[in-house]
C-alpha cells in the first residue's frame, strides 16, 4: 500500500497550478490521493464484517449530526454523542456549524440562526469520538463552498454558479483539493458536494447558485474536475441531488417537489452530469427528496423511497458501486410523509446505504431493525451496504489512522495560498451583462460624490453575510465622498421617495442588490417597490447623464426583473469576497471576463458577457 501524503505544503501546489498546460491537465486530474484497496485493506474489511453482529451492522447505516462547538467530555451533549457511538454503534457523524446562543423566540427577528463552527472544536470532539469507536467513524459535511461554509477561519469559495461563470476546470479542481486538505485536517472525510443539478429553472428557490449552471455538458465538466480535486486531496466526493433537483419551483426543505419530465428528457439534461461525476470517480451519491413519475409512477413516492430510481437506475443502469446517501431526513418533504422509523426503513429498503440526519436516530435504527425482522430488508443487503461503507473507510485510510493532529491543523486551514484560489475564482466569475453607457469601470474621479444603495430582499437572517459590510468600506477606500443608504421590504414609501428626490445630487450611483435563495425561506425576489425605484433611477440617470451601475449579489435571475438597467454586474454570491471583488471590478483594478452560465430572460443567453481590461493607472 502506498502511503498518502495528505498534507503536502500548498505553496508548491500553487506554483504547479500556475504552470499547468493543457497537456499536463490530464495527468493532474488523474491524481488520486486515496488509499488503494490492497490485500491488507481487503482483509481488514472482511475481518471486520465477520466480527459484526447484525445490530452493529445496522448502526453503520445511520449518521447522526453534531455541532462544531466546544464540547466538554463531562457534559450532557458529549454523553449523548458518546452514547450514539458506544450503545447505538453508529457509523459516523455529519458535521454542522455552531449553535445559536439565543432563544428560538425573539422579539427582534433580525438575528440570524446561522452560526459558524470552530475547526479546533470540531477536530477535538471528533478525535474523542473516534477513540471510543471500535470501528472508525465516517465523518461527513456539507462543505459546498469549502470548509468556510461551516467553519470560521477556513477557506470559503464562491457559490458553484461562479465556477460556471469562470468556466475553468483547473480552478474547480484546485477548489476541490483545497477543500479536501482543510477537511481532512479537521477530521472530515466525505464532502456532500459537488451539486451536479442542472439549474434550468429560474424560479428554483433552493438550488439556483448552488448549481454550476444550466448546460449539462458544462455542469458535468466542472463537477468531474471538482470530484477529482476532492479525491486528489484525500476526501470522498458525493454528487447530489440524484436524479436532479435543478428544474423545480419547490424547496424540498418545505414540501415535496415533482419533476414531470419524460425519461428521454431526463437522459438529455438531468442525468449526464451524474454520469460524468461517477466516471470521474465520485465515491458517493446523495439522492434528493423529489418525485419523478417518469422513473417511478407511484403517487407521492420520492426518490428517497424509490427502489426503481435508487437500485435499478443508479445502482444497476448507471453502474454506481459507491455509497448512496439520503438527503437530510429532517426535511419536510419526508417528515410530513411518515415517521422517522418508517422513513429510515423505507430508505434502506429502496437501496440507500446511509440514512442521514434523522429527526430521531434511535427511531431510525429501530425502523431499520423492524424492516429486517419483517423481511422487507434482507441481512445480505445490510451486509452489502456495510461492505461499501467499510470500503470507503479503508480508501480513506481510517483503518490505520482515524484521529488528526490538533497542533498541525492551523498549518492547513485557511492559509493564504488557499484563500488565493478562492480570490481567483471570484475575480474570474465577475460577469458584466450590460454596460450601455460605459459606466464600468466607474468613470468618476476619487473626489467626486457617489451614492451607494444597499438593497435587500429582506433584512432578517443575513448574519454571516450581512449585506454591504465589506462593500461600503471598500468603496470608501477608493472614493472620498460616499453616501450609503440601506433599503429593504421594510423601507417606508417616504424613505424611498427621499432617495428618489436626492439622487440627482450625486456624480454616480451604485446599487448593490442582495437577493438570496436560502433553504426554508421560500423567497427569491426584490420587493416591487424597490424594483420600481431602480427603474425610475435608470430613467433619471439617463436624463442626467449620470453613471448607474447595479450589482447583483446572490440570485442572478433577479436581474431579469429590471431589463432597462444601463449597467449590470453579476457576482453569483453575497458574502464578503464577492463584495470586495465587485468593488475592484468597479474601480477597474481587475479585468472582467466572466460568462453567463445561465440564461437571463430573453435578452441574454448562456455564454454572454462583456469584457473589460484593467483601467489605466491600476497595477
Amino acid at each position: 500500500m502506498r502511503v498518502r501524503s495528505q498534507f503536502v505544503a500548498f505553496g508548491l501546489t500553487i506554483v504547479a497550478f500556475l504552470l499547468v498546460t493543457a497537456t499536463a491537465l490530464d495527468s493532474l486530474f488523474a491524481q488520486n490521493d486515496l488509499y488503494e484497496l490492497d490485500n491488507e485493506s481487503r482483509r481488514w474489511i472482511d475481518e471486520t464484517l465477520e466480527t459484526m453482529p447484525l445490530d452493529e451492522k445496522i448502526g453503520q447505516l445511520v449518521l447522526p449530526s453534531l455541532r462544531s462547538i466546544y464540547t466538554s467530555s463531562d457534559s450532557d451533549v458529549y454523553d449523548e454523542l458518546s452514547g450514539l457511538v458506544q450503545q447505538q454503534r453508529v457509523g459516523g457523524f455529519h458535521v454542522f456549524g455552531g449553535r445559536q446562543l439565543v432563544p428560538d423566540v425573539l422579539l427582534n427577528n433580525v438575528y440570524s440562526r446561522t452560526v459558524l463552527g470552530r475547526p479546533l472544536a470540531a477536530a477535538s470532539v471528533l478525535n474523542r469520538l473516534q477513540a471510543e469507536s471500535r470501528i472508525p467513524l465516517l465523518i461527513t459535511a456539507d462543505f459546498e463552498t469549502g470548509v468556510g461554509f461551516r467553519m470560521a477561519g477556513a477557506t470559503n469559495f464562491p457559490r458553484a454558479m461562479a465556477f460556471g461563470a469562470a468556466g475553468d476546470s483547473v480552478l474547480a479542481f484546485e477548489a476541490g483539493r483545497v477543500t479536501a486538505i482543510e477537511s481532512r485536517a479537521i477530521g472530515v472525510h466525505v464532502n456532500f458536494a459537488p451539486v451536479v443539478d442542472v439549474n434550468n429553472n429560474p424560479r428554483n428557490p433552493v438550488i439556483n447558485t448552488r448549481s454550476f449552471g444550466e448546460n449539462p455538458t458544462k455542469v458535468g465538466e466542472l463537477a468531474a474536475a471538482y470530484v477529482r480535486g476532492l479525491q486528489a486531496g484525500g476526501m470522498l466526493a458525493t454528487a447530489k441531488h440524484f436524479p436532479g433537483h435543478g428544474d423545480t419551483e419547490v424547496d424540498s426543505h418545505l414540501e415535496l417537489p415533482v419533476i414531470r419530465h419524460s425519461r428521454s428528457r431526463l437522459e438529455m439534461v438531468e442525468l449526464p452530469p451524474f454520469r460524468r461525476a461517477i466516471a470521474a470517480g465520485a465515491s458517493g451519491v446523495m439522492t434528493g427528496h423529489i418525485q419523478l413519475p417518469a422513473l417511478d409512477p407511484r403517487q407521492g413516492r420520492p426518490t428517497t423511497f424509490s427502489k426503481p430510481i435508487v437500485q435499478t437506475l443508479l445502482r444497476e443502469e448507471l453502474g454506481f458501486d459507491g455509497v448512496i446517501f439520503t438527503d437530510s431526513m429532517q426535511m419536510r418533504a419526508v417528515t410530513e410523509m411518515m415517521s422517522p422509523a418508517d422513513a429510515a426503513g423505507q430508505a434502506i429498503s429502496a437501496g440507500h446505504d446511509v440514512v442521514l440526519h434523522s429527526p430521531d436516530d434511535a427511531l431510525a435504527l429501530e425502523g431499520i431493525k423492524t424492516a429486517v425482522a419483517e423481511g422487507r430488508i434482507t441481512e445480505a443487503a445490510i451486509t452489502q451496504s456495510v461492505r461499501r461503507i467499510l470500503t470507503a473507510k479503508a480508501r480513506l485510510g481510517l483503518h490505520h489512522r482515524s484521529h488528526v493532529d490538533l497542533d498541525s491543523l492551523p498549518l492547513f486551514v485557511g492559509t493564504r495560498a488557499h484563500q488565493s484560489v478562492a480570490r481567483q475564482i471570484s475575480e474570474r466569475s465577475m460577469t458584466l451583462v450590460k454596460d450601455s453607457d460605459n459606466s464600468v469601470p466607474l468613470p468618476i474621479r476619487r473626489d467626486e460624490s457617489l451614492l451607494y444603495l444597499s438593497m435587500l430582499d429582506y433584512p432578517s437572517g443575513w448574519g454571516l453575510g450581512a449585506p454591504s459590510r465589506v462593500m461600503i468600506p471598500e468603496l470608501e477606500k477608493r472614493w472620498e465622498n460616499v453616501t450609503s443608504v440601506e433599503l429593504s421590504d421594510r423601507s417606508s414609501r417616504s424613505e424611498i421617495d427621499l432617495v428618489r428626490e436626492t439622487v440627482s445630487q450625486y456624480d454616480a450611483i451604485v446599487a448593490g442588490v442582495f437577493v438570496r435563495t436560502a433553504s426554508f425561506s421560500g423567497r427569491m425576489d426584490l420587493v416591487s417597490d424597490l424594483v420600481t425605484l431602480l427603474m425610475q433611477l435608470s430613467e433619471q440617470a439617463l436624463r442626467n447623464d449620470q453613471p448607474l451601475v447595479v450589482i447583483f449579489f446572490g440570485n442572478p435571475y433577479a436581474a431579469t426583473l429590471l431589463p432597462e438597467l444601463p449597467s449590470v454586474l453579476l457576482t453569483y454570491d453575497y458574502r464578503g469576497l464577492a463584495e470586495e471583488t465587485a468593488v475592484r471590478a468597479l474601480a477597474g483594478e481587475i479585468p472582467i471576463r466572466g460568462r453567463l452560465p445561465v440564461t437571463l430572460g430573453t435578452q441574454f443567453r448562456v455564454g454572454h458577457g462583456l469584457t473589460r481590461s484593467v483601467k489605466s493607472g491600476n497595477p
